[in-house]
């Protein structure tokens, strides 16, 4: 829903971040205590109690709640939670949105956390539909105070609602709804693809009204992040769906939706290279944000695709030329090191060290490697920085001009490099055929966008390039996960150590014919661990 459209809007959508197991770090004021404050008078307080709310407490307290809350008592309600005065707007505008006659069933309580089943009606202008959905709140001791109250959150209202000024509006919608399609005609729905739920929202927002539907009128959120789409709830009319056809494949994207599935906090996409074309984007995170897309964390060693074309353009070193991967390797007083286990080879080319993931080997180059050029390789030849127009919001990836150890770290994908699995899935794709073709997720004529344009890789670095991957594919850090991939293949495996983790970011892309593909798992360990069995399974849909 957009400006103009005709609705009922809840007021803003308050919350604070003191749940879970972070809640006893906080110790506010008493408004994170309830509606009330201390007593006065000459009475000595009672005694705080302290520790977890026992099982009689969290029974009580969000009995007491659901009762408040159904009644359509606010202030009550608000009163039994740790913000009373965040709680009580959203509470007492819950009506406001045209939901009636709500029915509260709590479920079995695990420890603090009480699930519970919402069933309501929502009513707007002679349309009326069931409303029923599922959530939880958690009973947490206050701070100050010792009583038992309700966590707050906005999702105790509604699962989907997330963020501090998420707002609920009900209304006939300025955007009509999409059918979205794949690039064979199969339809792609949030039901069977989970993953394309945010990035349909997003289409559906931008190219809604030049698709040819009509709109219709249904309960929705509106999230308060600066580009976001808002997320459908529940329709109380069909409009009529305009169709959009995606370059998406069905089953690239149903291989992606099973893979990442498989590891927690993983992203992952697929392109074409030949023309550029998204083929999939799946994402299993608990934040529900469009990762793959719109990502940016350190690449890892994956970046040494683009460091060792920088290496060979620049005339430093080529695919059989020397590369040594000593034990560690030092930069402007900044000692590196290769990853536990790797033996050093003095001897080495620049094609083994790049399919052993040898640091140091590129470090050494440093030196040797002027300001500007990494950017500029990863600009001019690669596309990346540019503004690409994807048709959905994406991160386009960042190499800054560094110099000293930051040249150093750029190099093996740290420092201040910042990636995500649609940026290095194009800059496989570019590896493999020479030219940056932008990625796209609906066509260009659509809307006329214009791409970015990068000039691309010479024929006798694009041969280097790909020589590397295949050999780190066949026979180097990656030859375990590919086995078995028949066709032109290659790979590159990148770990990505994050300030305050204890486990390094998972890194892989790979190629397997005209299909490229990168993901990321956060925490996942070494590319291989994690990655480099998402991008594989991919690849072997493709």
């Amino acid at each position: 829903m957009h400006k103009g459209a005709k609705a009922a809007v809840i007021g803003s959508v308050f919350a604070v971040m003191v749940g879970g197991a972070g809640y006893g770090a906080f110790n506010i004021v008493n408004a994170l205590d309830g509606g009330g404050g201390a007593g006065s008078g000459g009475a000595e307080p009672a005694a705080v109690k302290s520790g977890p709310p026992s099982g009689s407490e969290v029974k009580d307290t969000s009995a007491a709640f659901f009762a408040a809350w159904t009644k359509g008592q606010a202030a009550a309600a608000a009163d039994l939670t740790n913000n009373a005065a965040r709680a009580e707007p959203l509470l007492a505008s819950y009506g406001a949105a045209h939901i009636t006659g709500l029915k509260i069933t709590p479920g079995t309580a695990s420890g603090a956390v009480v699930p519970y089943k919402v069933e309501a009606t929502v009513s707007y202008e002679g349309k009326s539909k069931p409303l029923s959905y599922a959530s939880r709140l958690r009973v947490v001791r206050g701070v100050t105070t010792g009583k038992a109250l309700v966590d707050w959150q906005p999702s105790v209202v509604h699962p989907q609602l997330k963020n501090m000024d998420d707002t609920l509006v009900t209304g006939a919608s300025s955007t009509p709804s999409i059918e979205a399609v794949d690039r064979d005609g199969k339809v792609l729905n949030k039901e069977k693809y989970p993953s394309l739920g945010p990035i349909l929202d997003q289409l559906r927002t931008k190219y809604g009204d030049k698709a040819g539907g009509t709109p219709g009128v249904e309960l929705m959120i509106r999230h308060a992040a600066e580009g976001s789409a808002d997320t459908s709830l529940l329709t109380l009319a069909e409009g009529r769906p305009g169709r959009l056809r995606t370059t998406l494949s069905a089953a690239v994207q149903a291989a992606a939706e099973k893979a990442v599935q498989k590891y927690p906090q993983s992203s992952t996409v697929a392109v074409k290279p030949s023309t550029g074309e998204v083929l999939a984007v799946a994402n299993n995170r608990t934040d529900g944000w469009n990762a793959a897309f719109l990502g940016e964390v350190a690449p890892g060693s994956t970046m040494k695709i683009v460091s060792a074309a920088t290496l060979i353009d620049k005339g430093l070193t080529s695919a059989n030329r020397p590369a040594p991967c000593p034990d560690s390797a030092v930069s402007d007083s900044q000692t590196f090191h290769n990853l536990t286990g790797m033996k050093p080879n003095e001897n080495a080319t620049l094609s083994e060290s790049f399919a052993r993931s040898c640091n140091t080997a590129f470090v050494k180059f440093a030196d040797d490697v002027e300001d500007g050029w990494l950017n500029a390789e990863a600009r001019d030849r690669f596309g990346i920085g540019l503004d690409w127009k994807t048709g959905i919001p994406s991160f386009d990836g960042s190499v800054p001009v560094s110099a000293g150890p930051d040249t150093a770290a750029g190099l093996i994908g740290q420092g201040q490099v910042q990636m995500n699995p649609l940026n290095m899935a194009s800059v496989t794709a570019t590896a493999m055929t020479g030219t940056f073709r932008q990625p796209v997720i609906v066509p260009l004529s659509l809307d006329g966008r214009e791409p970015a344009r990068a000039r691309g890789l010479s024929p006798s670095t694009v041969q280097q390039l790909r020589s590397m991957m295949n050999r780190t594919a066949t026979s180097g850090t990656a030859a375990d996960v590919m086995a078995g991939l028949s066709g032109r293949i290659g790979a590159k495996t990148g770990s990505a150590e994050v300030d305050g983790r204890t486990r390094s970011d998972s890194w892989f892309t790979g190629y397997r014919d005209d299909v490229a593909a990168a993901a990321m798992t956060q925490d996942g360990g070494h590319g291989v661990d994690a990655s480099g069995p998402l991008v594989a399974e991919v690849l072997r849909a493709g």
